[in-house]
């Protein structure tokens, strides 16, 4: 087959820019599809592999970790080396991954396998919209296709329960790894035939040290909650984990200073709206990782729900994600990002308190009610989150600002799943009354983040923190 000579973007017709608007938007449905399909699947994989709660955490974990601890380099690479080529690169890898998920025999090799799976997810998003931004130069259309580019991602996360479950009921807890191969192999090929090349004028700089500093952070805080339930706050495993995860934190700070072009730009952090979003994100996305986490354990291990049904229970959420991202996305425009960060903290405040609520034997109905404000909380927090972010920054640091903030929403998954593994413990698996009053202690924090995203959503819309966006 010849593979036809592709245009600039700027030259490519309007039906040439929609095929690449449905590329990208097929590889960010099933790449973050993936953060959630697998929450829904983890009691099978647990009679299957006879995985331990620790285990689960990581099949969960290892995906999310390795997306926010290379989400910067791939974007970075992206710009450096064409942007066409790292997102076929990363399907390629990303298929793979996906493959030795489905083949996985035991629980370690499942967890090896979600790394490769994210090592090539880490290509998808930040990538695809680079991509997306590339060829719709006009700002009108530009908006539109982000603002749909973001949708989808809006509605992975909470289609992967209701597909996932319909899968493993239907096909077993690999089916939810086999949807991905069609899709990857079709937008390989697609890619090659309608995605333009392109590159940044100026290429950041490979920074390895930074990287590896960034990896040995994220992963001994995430490790260090993770192994505290089975071996204790106090033993060596754990206080070394804490200790490099905080030798790394000091390195990166000290090191990146210094570096003409760090991967992680301190600058940005003079900030407030900046850091405010980056925490948002970090707080708002932990309390969902922990709620997904609690949830689909909950519905099926207490409640004895397959995991069609528990997927199905998750709808409400979705539906409100739809119904509410559009209309976050307006306010947001009209009004700033204040009015829907308010919205988000006071509903996930009040849907955690709501959840101190639920026993063993509370009827589906109530449960599902107090869902919903979980559905409001995510329909509501992702677009001021970016436009809080890249709110007055220069046009050569968006992208970069865009990025750490999607590092801080992954992050937030990673450790909302580890706290509340850690929290739970081997309950999951053993006695349904001990694993609900577990929960209840898990939605304490939760409580705790979301009036943390209420708080910094006044601080980071103030007149004073608009005016440090100058020290940018």
């Amino acid at each position: 087959m010849t593979v036809p000579t592709l245009s600039p973007a700027s030259e490519l017709t309007p039906a040439r820019r929609l095929a690449v608007l449905i590329i990208c938007c097929a590889s960010l449905l099933v790449s973050v599809m993936d953060i959630s399909i697998v929450n829904v699947a983890l009691p099978a994989i647990r009679d299957d592999l006879h995985a331990s709660t620790a285990g689960l955490q990581w099949t969960a974990d290892a995906y999310t970790l390795v997306l926010a601890s290379f989400l910067m380099l791939a974007g970075s690479s992206a710009d450096r080396f064409g942007r066409r080529r790292m997102f076929r690169l990363g399907l390629i890898i990303f298929g793979l991954g996906s493959l030795l998920c489905s083949l996985a025999p035991t629980i370690d090799t499942l967890i090896a396998a979600r790394a490769v799976q994210a090592v090539g997810g880490t290509m998808l998003n930040p990538v695809a919209m680079a991509i997306v931004v590339t060829v719709f130069p006009d700002r009108t259309e530009r908006a539109r296709a982000i603002g749909l580019f973001g949708a989808t991602a809006g509605i992975s996360l909470t289609l992967g329960p209701i597909l996932g479950g319909a899968l493993v009921d239907g096909l077993g807890w690999r089916s939810i790894f086999w949807v991905n191969l069609p899709i990857v192999v079709l937008a390989v090929v697609f890619t090659t035939l309608f995605v333009p090349e392109s590159r940044a004028e100026r290429a950041r700089r490979f920074d390895p040290v930074g990287q590896l500093l960034v990896v040995l952070l994220l992963g001994g805080i995430v490790s260090a909650i993770i192994e505290s339930e089975k071996h204790g706050w106090g033993t060596p495993l754990v206080l070394g984990l804490l200790a490099v995860a905080a030798a790394s934190a000091a390195a990166l700070i000290a090191y990146e200073r210094r570096r003409e072009q760090p991967l992680l730009e301190l600058a940005l952090f003079r900030s407030v709206p900046f850091s405010s979003a980056v925490l948002i994100a970090l707080f708002a996305y932990c309390g969902f990782g922990a709620f997904l986490f609690i949830t689909t354990l909950y519905l099926q291990s207490v409640r004895d729900l397959s995991a069609l049904s528990a997927g199905l229970c998750l709808l409400p959420v979705g539906a409100l994600i739809v119904v509410f991202s559009p209309l976050t996305g307006r306010v947001v425009g009209s009004r700033g990002p204040r009015p829907p960060l308010v919205v988000a903290g006071t509903a996930l405040t009040l849907g955690a308190a709501a959840l101190l609520l639920i026993g063993t034997t509370t009827p589906l109905p109530a449960v599902l009610a107090v869902f919903l404000f979980f559905g409001v909380f995510l329909g509501t927090v992702n677009p001021p989150i970016v436009n809080t972010a890249v709110s007055g920054m220069p046009a050569s640091m968006t992208g970069l600002a865009a990025s750490v903030a999607s590092v801080g929403r992954q992050t937030g998954i990673s450790l909302g799943v580890a706290i509340a593994g850690s929290i739970v413990g081997s309950r999951a698996t053993t006695d349904p009354q001990a694993f609900t009053r577990s929960a209840h202690i898990v939605w304490w924090p939760v409580i705790g983040m979301g009036l943390a995203v209420l708080a910094l959503a006044l601080l980071s819309t103030s007149r004073w923190a608009q005016r440090t966006v100058r020290a940018v």
